[in-house]
């Protein structure tokens, strides 16, 4: 459903939200490592995360990515969609047609409609911090 950057940029976020709940940075090397992502792979999302002020990046010493808890309340997976992959899984027919719409729909377009306003509602309503606490809980995992 998602890009595999989108899918590595979800896992990214809700590891840096992890580890930055416990007081931690955490450098482009241990996200890659954490989410089993090529190195360079994961460097070009997360500077897309940066970017769109998904995540904050610090350079030096003490330097890695992060998030704030504030920010983590704010912050949908819509949010991380949207940077990554834009809005096409919203906007764009289910058959792949330049014109789809109420007027002029395809035969898949009222009940996908109907599929895309769900997952629309879900990625706005799940914030990271609910998606880090399930991690942090035990809940879920981000690497299997």
């Amino acid at each position: 459903m998602f890009s595999k950057a989108c899918e590595y940029g979800i896992k990214a976020t809700i590891h840096i939200s992890h580890q930055s709940r416990l007081g931690k940075r955490v450098s482009l090397k241990e996200v890659a490592s954490a989410i089993d992502s090529p190195v360079a792979f994961t460097a070009k999302i997360l500077q897309s995360l940066a970017s769109n002020n998904i995540i904050k990046s610090s350079q030096g010493i003490n330097g890695g990515y992060s998030i704030s808890k504030e920010r983590q309340t704010q912050l949908s997976l819509h949010d991380i969609v949207i940077a990554i992959d834009g809005d096409k899984i919203i906007k764009n027919c289910a058959l792949g047609l330049k014109e789809c719409n109420n007027e002029s729909p395809c035969p898949l377009h009222d009940k996908f409609k109907k599929v895309k306003d769900e997952l629309l509602d879900m990625m706005l309503s799940t914030t990271i911090l609910k998606l880090g606490d399930s991690v942090e809980k035990g809940q879920t995992v981000l690497v299997v």
